[in-house]
């Protein structure tokens, strides 16, 4: 999609239809023939309310305040009012009051976002036709505050992007999505940027004593592997670790999952999407960060050479695990993983991103990201980076009596809890034991299980895969980058 700015009058605009916010329920900028019609009508402009002028190619959207997240989120309801209208190829924003670039910025990433569908599998798929947004301004002489509003779309145009991409990976279904093709994703990635990517395969997997993930996947026809993607700038100011739990499918192993909760395990590889997604957009951006992105994609299945409750692994660190449920999975994986991660990379942060505990969900519902670890620095980084980037996270504290639960009789750490409550945490404490004694500090788990697949639209994600994590990591490392 290609965005434009101008500062002529409006009233030149000769495309297809005008995007008018409507800020607060004030209807003083609104023509005095439309207010009468929308008073008619009792639209009240409350938030993500929209009304379509259709014979006066007119789009009114409201908005509670000017506040960031609800522009994006009003400018998505707008967008997908007209989706599959193949009237509409050409849009232009009226001029609002006192829009700053990060305003700009959430308009535009709420269009690209609504603008978004899943159509792979659909034989007579509906698709967007909208092509061109003009936004006009009050005042865009000042050539500094032109260059940052349009920098400002540059940005909104690769992050949006980068989430819409992280967002097929997540629903393309585990026949056509599996470990090797995530690597060849990642290796796709590669090609037309700077980026770097080594993948661990079956033999180097052994040799790196990566006996959990290994465990994980004996069960399955599809190999597992280890991605390690790479961005590394001369002179940078931070190094970063990201880490993404890649379950393609999870049926829960011999610990089967009931049938109803087997559907939309295609998801369980939200915090693999959200690592590559992250990756796409700091190789576009070429940001002064060095990033490394490590992804353990594996497929849980059952058969006859599963691995079985009552084992006890030898994890790429050494500790052993008690396996008690072959559905808490996710963790054997990440541990594995993360070992690996922290031996390849002297990282100043490391964020593992998982949808790794139904409790999460229980906990805080189902739109927001867990987030635990040791440290505040690290937490705090993620909570400044919250609100600019729309998503929500919420802190849920580690304690040493949940800590207790995870004790195991017979190998250093069980893979599950003793008690069914406080779930979320348990398995944060339970990562939290392949963590190094120097890194404890640098290190935050989030536990994106309740955002990253969601079956309704809510904001400006859709049904489905709403590529969780990564408008709220691009953020993060943006401003590490100033």
């Amino acid at each position: 999609m290609l965005f434009s700015i101008s500062d002529k009058n409006i009233n030149s605009f000769n495309g297809d239809i005008t995007l008018i916010f409507v800020v607060n329920g004030n209807f003083e900028h609104v023509n005095v023939q439309d207010k009468e019609l929308l008073e008619k009508i009792s639209f009240k402009a409350e938030q993500d309310e929209v009304f379509h002028l259709v014979e006066k190619q007119r789009l009114y959207v409201g908005v509670s305040s000017l506040d960031t997240g609800l522009l994006r989120s009003a400018s998505a309801a707008a967008i997908r009012s007209i989706f599959g209208k193949s009237a509409y190829k050409h849009l232009s924003m009226a001029p609002c009051e006192n829009l700053d670039e990060h305003s700009i910025q959430a308009i535009c990433e709420g269009i690209l976002l609504g603008n978004y569908c899943f159509t792979r599998y659909k034989s007579k798929p509906i698709i967007s036709n909208l092509e061109k947004v003009t936004i006009y301004l009050k005042d865009c002489s000042n050539p500094a505050e032109k260059e940052a509003i349009q920098n400002a779309i540059n940005n909104a145009d690769i992050i949006a992007n980068a989430t819409n991409f992280s967002r097929d990976i997540v629903n393309t279904t585990p026949d056509d999505c599996y470990p090797e093709i995530l690597a060849q994703i990642a290796n796709e990635l590669c090609k037309n940027s700077a980026l770097e990517c080594n993948i661990l395969k079956i033999k180097e997997l052994e040799q790196q004593k990566m006996n959990a993930i290994l465990a994980v996947a004996r069960a399955s026809r599809h190999d597992p592997c280890v991605i390690h993607l790479m961005h590394k700038p001369t002179n940078p100011k931070y190094v970063v670790t990201l880490v993404g739990k890649g379950l393609t499918y999870d049926s829960g192993g011999l610990s089967l999952k009931p049938s109803a909760s087997m559907v939309n395990m295609k998801s369980d590889k939200s915090g693999a999407a959200a690592v590559l997604g992250i990756m796409k957009a700091i190789g576009e951006l070429d940001l002064p960060i060095e990033v490394h992105g490590f992804i353990g994609a594996v497929e849980n299945m059952i058969g006859g050479d599963a691995y079985k409750p009552d084992d006890v692994l030898y994890a790429k660190n050494g500790k052993t695990i008690e396996v008690r449920n072959t559905d808490a999975e996710g963790r054997l994986v990440l541990a594995d993983v993360l070992s690996y991660a922290q031996q390849e990379v002297n990282a100043d942060y490391i964020y593992d991103f998982a949808t790794l505990t139904g409790a999460c969900i229980v906990a805080l519902g189902a739109y927001t990201i867990g987030i635990m670890g040791n440290s505040d620095a690290p937490k705090t980084l993620l909570k400044n980076a919250s609100i600019p980037s729309g998503e929500i996270v919420t802190e849920l504290h580690f304690n040493r009596f949940l800590k207790k639960l995870i004790k195991s009789e017979i190998a250093d750490i069980s893979n599950v809890s003793s008690s069914p409550y406080g779930g979320a945490i348990t398995a944060g404490l339970f990562l939290s034991e392949f963590i190094e004694e120097e890194n404890k500090d640098k290190w935050t788990h989030l536990d994106i299980a309740g955002p990253a697949f969601v079956e309704h639209t809510w904001g400006e994600n859709p049904h489905g895969g709403s590529g969780a994590g990564v408008r709220l990591m691009v953020n993060l490392l943006q401003n590490l980058a100033k």
